[in-house]
């Protein structure tokens, strides 16, 4: 990121003509405060993902007054972004905090969130101004002012995340941030098939997601081991196909209601769903529910281990598509995101001929509902469609048949087994997770770059990244964010930050920051010991986050 170096601070000069007996008290305040406090303890860089562009101010920093308002301009879109700003700053800080709106806002010692479709910043970014006067928002969309929140509540003490009021100084450090993406995809995957999760653990993880500006949350529904979404036209798949998981565990399921719930949590986050329904294998659970899917038309036993490539619906039977298309036209009529995931992977005993034609008659099923298909990268034989996805999970870049793919019109999102998945151990001694992709550390999370990754595939086909969690020894939201954390901003930062940011040595320096602020939210993580975490303070009345993942489970 571009920076320029702040000047000496100075002190904080009072408005000329007439001053108000209110912006005499926020004078005296800031002047105060930077008498009785150390200088902020942050700097404007000190963000993760790293932003665009950052220009350090010659203001020392600008503290959070006690009566501070959150004004917005005045469209719904606005105000919820404001509102969401007000909610992440009432419990620690205990202000009130109140929303207003404006026709043309101004901080006039607050915060003001500007939505001004004019400015240049494109679909994502914002523009982040502190000054002596307050903090000024400015967006072309809600999106980028809830990105820009994100960057705003980092430059914050740590000690914003805590649940209860923290007698702190709450100074941010002055200057702007001009900010953008660098991909338009930016993900990460819960298998809930493997194991089954509530969905308040679901809503935990598009917090995970929000806080690092990912912007989707693939939902891997359906496997070998469970059904969880409920289709009404095929209710079997839920009360029989639904009812196991790994290791024989209770199952369970979505309801429509409830799958409602996690994309409406999800759209106020700005983030889409993404839904997969796994065809034509890993569909062991349809099978059991439903055996006139299957090849033989005998009902299969239900499975609850971790092997792969054993199911598979029958491709040359009708009934089959009929069930495609009943299930995916119900999915499709619940999300409202443009994507649909029909899977395609580890289906070992449908090739060929046989293969290609079923992936290229789902696809057009897709397409037909106005869908756009996304599929793991073994559908790249198969026909082009307009608008196709990949999702790529190799772990060796030499992918003549994925480059041949691109070449007919194909974008890929990039999921390498070696880098992005977190289901894989950090080291030797994790006690969850897998290793068959190898051993992912922080910094190997890190260094790759999306853009370059696959041999012959341009910058210009990859739509973005994800970062998947296979679930097979994952059973408890403690192990989704010790898995999730702090891998996840490393992905995140790849999908977001322009490639010439890219430095290991500034990536562990900044995401140490992180490691107070999810301790001060109660987040699980792991301590890698290649991040230079600082001590953590204890928050009165607050429990210390579990952060160790050597502990025998």
């Amino acid at each position: 990121m571009s920076t320029i170096p702040s000047p000496s601070p100075a002190a904080t000069p009072l408005p000329t003509g007439e001053p108000s007996a209110a912006t005499l008290a926020r004078a005296a305040e800031r002047t105060a405060g930077r008498l009785l406090a150390p200088s902020a303890p942050h700097r404007l860089a000190d963000v993760v993902p790293a932003p665009q562009r950052v220009e350090p101010g010659p203001v020392e920093a600008w503290v959070l007054p006690s009566e501070a308002v959150v004004v917005a301009s005045a469209d719904p879109a606005a105000l919820a972004v404001a509102e969401q700003l007000a909610e992440l700053l009432r419990p620690a800080t205990g202000y009130p905090l109140p929303v207003t709106d404006a026709t043309a806002p101004e901080p006039a010692g607050g915060i003001a969130l500007l939505l001004d479709d004019t400015a240049d910043l494109g679909a994502e970014g914002y523009r982040l101004d502190i000054n002596t006067d307050g903090v000024r928002l400015t967006a072309s969309t809600a999106a980028g002012l809830f990105y820009g929140v994100q960057t705003l509540r980092q430059l914050l003490p740590a000690t914003i995340e805590s649940a209860v009021p923290v007698s702190e100084r709450w100074a941010l450090p002055g200057g702007t941030i001009i900010d953008a993406p660098r991909f338009p995809y930016r993900g990460a995957m819960l298998d809930v098939a493997r194991h089954f999760f509530a969905v308040e653990d679901v809503l935990r993880m598009i917090d995970h997601l929000a806080r690092y500006k990912l912007n989707h949350l693939h939902l891997h529904l359906t496997d070998d081991q469970g059904w969880r979404i409920t289709v009404d036209s095929w209710p079997k798949l839920t009360t029989i196909g639904g009812a196991t998981e790994v290791g024989d565990g209770p199952g369970g399921h979505y309801t429509k209601a409830d799958y409602a719930r996690i994309v409406a949590y999800a759209a106020a986050r700005h983030i889409t769903v993404v839904p997969e329904i796994d065809l034509p294998g890993h569909t062991n659970s349809a099978l059991v529910a439903y055996p006139q899917l299957a090849p033989d038309k005998i009902a299969p036993p239900p499975y609850t281990g971790t092997e792969v490539g054993f199911s598979y619906v029958d491709p040359a039977d009708d009934r089959t598509y009929d069930f495609i298309t009943d299930v995916l036209g119900e999915v499709a009529a619940l999300t409202p995101g443009p994507w649909l995931h029909i899977g395609g992977d580890e289906a070992f005993k449908v090739k060929g001929e046989t293969y290609t034609g079923f992936v290229e008659r789902v696809q057009r099923i897709v397409a037909d509902l106005g869908k756009t298909v996304v599929g793991w990268h073994q559908l790249a034989p198969a026909a082009h469609l307009d608008g196709r996805v990949l999702q790529w999970w190799g772990t060796n870049g030499e992918d003549p048949t994925t480059a041949d793919a691109v070449r007919r019109g194909a974008r890929l999102i990039l999921s390498p087994g070696n880098h992005a998945y977190l289901d894989m151990k950090y080291a030797p001694d994790t006690p969850i997770g897998h290793d068959w992709a190898g051993l992912i550390d922080v910094r190997k999370a890190y260094d790759w770059d999306p853009g370059s990754h696959v041999a012959d595939v341009p910058t210009t086909a990859v739509l973005g990244v994800e970062a998947p969690l296979w679930t097979e020894s994952v059973t408890s939201l403690t192990d989704i964010e010790l898995l999730l954390l702090p891998r996840l901003p490393a992905i995140a930062e790849l999908g977001w930050s322009p490639r010439e940011t890219h430095d290991w040595a500034g990536f562990r320096d900044r995401l140490a920051g992180q490691g107070p602020r999810l301790a001060a939210a109660g987040i699980t993580f792991h301590r890698a010991p290649e991040i230079p975490w600082p001590t953590t303070p204890t928050i009165p009345g607050q429990r210390p986050a579990p952060q160790a993942d050597t502990a025998p489970r």
